[in-house]
This record gives C-alpha cells, sequence and structure tokens, in this order.
C-alpha cells in the first residue's frame, strides 16, 4: 500500500521536506499545503533586497514550479488547514477536503506579533512577514515618506536601512535599553545604533508604544513618555509567534512552539513538526531552544524528512543566522544567553570586527560583522566545547583557524 506525507507549511521548511524525502528515495504520495496563493518562497530577501526592488518575484523562490511537478508533489496552495484528527490520522481544509495520511509534518512557521495597543487597527500600521506584506508597504516607500518602525530588531533595522537609502525619513521606536537586545550584545548594539544614525535614521530606545490614532493618511504614534510622532506609514517589527494552534488543539504537546525530540517527532506518533514553530532540545546548550532562522528550517526539516523515511539524523547543528544592513553582513553563530564574557576583535570603527561570547573561557557564541572567517570557525569551535585562551581570540596576528 502506498504510503502518503503530508507536509504542512509551504515555506523553507516545507520545501527542504519535499526535496530530502525524494533525495532520499520515498516514492509513495507527497503533498504540500500551504495556506499563502504561492510556492516556498525564501523570506530573508523579504526585507532587503526584495523590498529594495533589487531582487524580482520570481527570483524568491526556493525551486521552480518544474521541480514540484517533476519531483510528484502534489502542492495545494492558498487554503489552510482548520483542524487535525490525530487518531483518524486526517487533516481538514478550510475548503472541508479531508486529507487522510501516514505521517504529517508540521512547518507552519509563525506570525508578527501584534501591537496591543489602541489603534493596532490603524490602516497605515504594517507588519512584514508575506512576500504580499512587502508589496503593500513597498506602496508607500515614497521619497520624502515619514515612515516609524516599531521595534530595533532584524526585521526592523534591515526595513530601516533600505528606507533612508530610498530617501524615507525613518524614526525607530525600541521599548528595550538598546538595539538588538535580544540577539547580540552591548557592543554590537552600539555600533548598530551608531551606524544608522550616521546614515540619517533617528533611533529612540527606551520608548514604549501606547497607541496609534490619526486619519486614513497619517499616523500619530503615541508613547510611553506622552510624545506624539507623525508618520505616513508605520512598520511594526515586534518579534514573531509560532504557529502552534493546530496542533494545540490536537492534543500535540507544545510550549513555545510544537515540543519534539532530536529527531523532530512530537509528543503524537506519526506527527513531526520543524521550522519556526518547533521547539527542540539542544544538545550543545543543554536546554530547549525555538529558533527563527533558515538554517534551523533547512537543517531540522532534512531531520525530519530522514525520520519519516525510516532513518536516523539527529539535530545537533549549532544555530546561525544573518542580517545584512547597508555595506554591512552580520553573521551569528550560536546563543550568547549566559555568557560571563565579551571580547572584542579588531575595530568597530573599520565596520569589520567580532564578539566573542564566553562562559568560563567556552565559547557559547560569536558576532561577526563583514568577518566571515571567525564566523566560519566559531560553527567549529562552538559545539567542540573546548576552553579558549581569551588572548589569542584578541590576536589579529593569530588566524581563526588557530583559535584552538
Amino acid at each position: 500500500m502506498t504510503e502518503t506525507l503530508l507536509i504542512l507549511g509551504a515555506g523553507q521548511a516545507g520545501a527542504q521536506a519535499v526535496l530530502s524525502l525524494r533525495q532520499q528515495g520515498f516514492a509513495g504520495r507527497l503533498m504540500l499545503i500551504g495556506g499563502e496563493p504561492f510556492l516556498p518562497y525564501q523570506r530573508p530577501p523579504l526585507s532587503k533586497a526584495f523590498l529594495s526592488g533589487a531582487l524580482p518575484r520570481e527570483r524568491l523562490l526556493i525551486k521552480p514550479e518544474n521541480f514540484y511537478r517533476q519531483a510528484d508533489v502534489e502542492c495545494i496552495l492558498d487554503i489552510p488547514a482548520v483542524s487535525l484528527d490525530t487518531a483518524e490520522r486526517r487533516l481538514t481544509l478550510a475548503d472541508d477536503r479531508q486529507l487522510p495520511f501516514d505521517q504529517l509534518l508540521l512547518a507552519t512557521g509563525g506570525r508578527p506579533r501584534q501591537l496591543q495597543c489602541p489603534g493596532a487597527d490603524h490602516p497605515r500600521l504594517h507588519y512584514l512577514r508575506t512576500l504580499g506584506d512587502v508589496e503593500r508597504l513597498r506602496e508607500h516607500f515614497l521619497p520624502g515618506a515619514r515612515l516609524i518602525v516599531i521595534g530595533a530588531g532584524y526585521i526592523g533595522l534591515e526595513v530601516a536601512a533600505v528606507a533612508v537609502k530610498h530617501g524615507l525619513k525613518v524614526q525607530v521606536l525600541e521599548a528595550a535599553p538598546r538595539v538588538l537586545a535580544r540577539v547580540t550584545g552591548a557592543e554590537v548594539s552600539d555600533f548598530f545604533a551608531r551606524v544608522h544614525a550616521e546614515a540619517g535614521v533617528e533611533i529612540h530606545c527606551d520608548t514604549g508604544v501606547v497607541g496609534i490614532d490619526g486619519g486614513a493618511d497619517t499616523a500619530r504614534v503615541h508613547t510611553a513618555a506622552g510624545d506624539v510622532m507623525e508618520a505616513d506609514v508605520v512598520l511594526a517589527g515586534i518579534g514573531l509567534l509560532p504557529n502552534v494552534e493546530l496542533a494545540e488543539a490536537a492534543g500535540v504537546a507544545c510550549e513555545n512552539g510544537i515540543l519534539v525530540d532530536d529527531l523532530a517527532r512530537s509528543s503524537v506518533p506519526g506527527i513531526l513538526a520543524a521550522g519556526d514553530c518547533s521547539n527542540h532540545p539542544s544538545a550543545i546548550y543543554g536546554r530547549r531552544l525555538r529558533l527563527e532562522s533558515v538554517q534551523n528550517a533547512i537543517e531540522q526539516a532534512k531531520t525530519a524528512a530522514a525520520t519519516m523515511a525510516g532513518k536516523h539524523r539527529p539535530y545537533t547543528q549549532v544555530p546561525w543566522f544573518w542580517s545584512d544592513q547597508y555595506d554591512l553582513k552580520l553573521q551569528t553563530a550560536g546563543i550568547l544567553q549566559g555568557h560571563d564574557r565579551a571580547l572584542v576583535r579588531g575595530d568597530p570603527r573599520s565596520r569589520s570586527f567580532a564578539v566573542f561570547y564566553l562562559h568560563e573561557n567556552r565559547l557559547l557564541a560569536v558576532d561577526a560583522i563583514n568577518r566571515p572567517a571567525e564566523f566560519i570557525a566559531a560553527r567549529t569551535l562552538i559545539p567542540a566545547g573546548g576552553r579558549l585562551d581569551p588572548a589569542r581570540l584578541t590576536d589579529e596576528s593569530v588566524a581563526p583557524q588557530q583559535f584552538a
């Protein structure tokens, strides 16, 4: 009897799972279900090259349409799933279609965290997660237009960089004391705040938003300090919520994501999860992580596909992330939480340096700005877990491959 595998979620993890399953010899029925009207596409360029107009829509696709046809993948797009019956192994779609399956991979991703304040439904307020979001936002990217970005994380600062280069007047409001506070150390935060200020972006930290009002053409953003700022367009980038509602309602264990093991298996046999929606154990850090990155989506999807195909490929990779802003590429390897020391290698004024985050002289993470060699070295050093000589890390005469 032919086995049927369903991939719910047509994003990076879903596309990789389809590719890996066929590469590993799965010859049964394979279905890819997505809630958007598009085949799987890359999300990182949305806030960078696609927003700026440098990358056309067709180049966003992870694989062309012909790939899915040749791989005999049934694609059901623009129809979300509404319920999951784990006992009967059946997925129900919004058009009342019922899809029986032998195994199901939940690659449902996440959605932008919404503002919780009066005026959160203002027509000039935007979020950025999908291709459609960017196309709507881009209509307002006109020279001289006033943009307020709420949130100074990756998305917020990437959009600010694109916007100011297009001649917009940009202000960034961040509730935390510094930019990128959740993902980098103070040295890197200070550097990017200075770079944006030099480019003409106004950054206001320790600034919470308590409301938005104004007419259809103008938004007035009210801060906790009592200030009122006017904008032609507002973008909120305040985090991502994992899409776990379908799994939770079906009795699949969830806690800050769908809980899985190192083989991407959930608490329910035959149900797996991968990507932004999943929460997995990390042997490197000794705790569970929910990661929002392309690397995690790809590698965890490979593990899930192997499990579904009856093979053993535990997920043990070092997390890594990147952000492009202006002429700068920030590459991060590892997770910095828990560090007791931060060492700077190079001069931030040169716009090329790295920061190493250590705990008891063991490397937890690195932020590398225009320093690919340090980033690559860190991806090997972090899982090794050995104690490092701090002096060698900061000595520029020592090549990164000679740190250990």
